[in-house]
């Protein structure tokens, strides 16, 4: 785990309670940065600040310092468990490696800020992530251990991770081989399979949150947006807002939709792939909005026109991934494993190239169906002519499926 400044929002807070900036100096510093970012200029918070005049940069780093002094005090006091170091901080909480007494092993405990923990909303947040995670038990999962509360701070402990995520090595400008990635993605695909027979869809699926073992295990973190299935008052409650990460999030969740099942998060593992393969996000723009439009509206550029020696597998499989409607893509986690697994074995995805041959079909028939029929002509009689577009789409099915059963007999006779 990498070293994290605090957030920029706690940062401002606590700016103001420290008298440094009035409110109203505050908002029109976070508007001047909202400004920046529609022109392409993305500035932090304390930029903004500093660059305003209104503080200097050693009474912002006084005021990180102090931050986090606190909440490391704080964090000493946790019954149970010796803070060793902190490993991170981020916009709900900051990290730090710790040891369980009882138990003499290491973990990580997340300790919500003071502010945050004063606020009912993001304290019950903080709590649904802990049972959320506590009711999974997989290998590619980091494993929850406890949630409690010590000195007016809300914490949860949890396997402690030595490694790295899949976002440090794209920051770092790591380019995945398409073996390296498939190899990680699997391993999360088995992870949301195990999430979603348990009801639950996660919802935030992107590299900061696949974490890396020196041993190259993936495990998934942050169940903090995760969501049971079934709990439809939490999804009534969130219906019209888009929960999730601009670059990796589903057009459903985009759209607020109230029913949102695995398939979203199948679609944000399916930019998370592209991303490690190209090097890219699948959509890019000057504000999260208008990347979002994108995720809605454009369709994204074949991973292998960026990367030209990626094998057509892969890109079959992204892009069924990544549908612009759930129905389009895969039915099931063990449908996509299946494709997956058998790319990283150098062989076709059955199942993808199974979709796009049906929709092929559908759309010749379509335009066989909707053919204005042909001025009558006198002719002998005898058997009605077939349309051009339905033979050939006869032809084409007839062709179609003999390759399926030519390559299911070579599938069962090599198992």
């Amino acid at each position: 785990m990498s070293e994290a400044l605090p957030s920029e929002s706690v940062i401002g807070r606590l700016a103001v309670e420290q008298k440094l900036v009035t409110p109203e100096e505050l908002n029109a510093c976070v508007n001047e940065q909202k400004e920046l970012a529609a022109t392409g200029k993305k500035l932090p918070l304390s930029e903004v600040m500093i660059k305003a005049g209104y503080v200097t940069r050693s009474q912002l780093q006084r005021l990180s310092g102090d931050m986090e002094d606190s909440i490391a005090k704080k964090a000493q006091q946790i019954p149970g468990y010796q803070i060793l170091g902190k490993l991170g901080a981020g916009a709900m909480a900051t990290v730090f490696k710790a040891r369980q007494l009882s138990l003499d092993r290491v973990v990580a405990i997340k300790v919500l800020p003071k502010k945050l923990s004063e606020d009912p909303e993001f304290v019950e947040r903080f709590k649904k992530e802990g049972r959320a995670a506590a009711k999974l038990n997989h290998n590619n999962i980091v494993q929850a251990i406890e949630i409690g509360n010590a000195g007016g701070y809300h914490y949860f402990v949890m396997e402690y991770i030595d490694g790295k995520t899949v976002y440090d090595d794209l920051a770092a400008g790591r380019l995945y081989s398409e073996k390296e990635a498939l190899k990680i993605i699997i391993q999360v695909a088995r992870a949301l399979e195990h999430a979603s027979a348990r009801g639950f869809v996660h919802r935030d699926v992107k590299p900061k949150n696949i974490m890396l073992t020196r041993d190259n295990v993936a495990k998934l973190a942050d169940m903090g947006l995760a969501r049971e299935t079934s709990d439809m008052k939490a999804a009534r409650a969130e219906a019209g807002r888009a929960y999730g990460t601009p670059y990796y999030i589903s057009p459903e969740q985009i759209r607020g939709e109230e029913r949102i099942d695995f398939r979203a998060d199948m679609y944000s593992l399916g930019c998370t792939l592209y991303h490690m393969v190209t090097g890219k996000v699948p959509f890019e723009g000057s504000t999260p909005s208008a990347v979002m439009n994108k995720h809605l509206k454009e369709p994204v550029v074949p991973p292998d026109h960026i990367v030209p020696t990626l094998s057509a597998g892969v890109g079959e499989v992204i892009e069924r991934m990544m549908a612009k409607k759930r129905e389009d893509r895969y039915p099931s986690w063990s449908d996509l494993l299946a494709d997956l697994e058998a790319v990283a074995r150098g062989e076709p995805p059955l199942m993808a190239r199974q979709q796009l041959n049906a929709n092929v079909l559908a759309e010749l028939a379509d335009g066989g169906l909707t053919e204005a029929p042909p001025a009558p002509v006198p002719v002998q009689a005898g058997p009605a002519p077939v349309p051009g577009k339905l033979w050939l789409a006869i032809i084409i099915l007839s062709a179609l499926l003999g390759i399926s059963l030519i390559l299911n007999f070579i599938l069962v006779a090599s198992s």
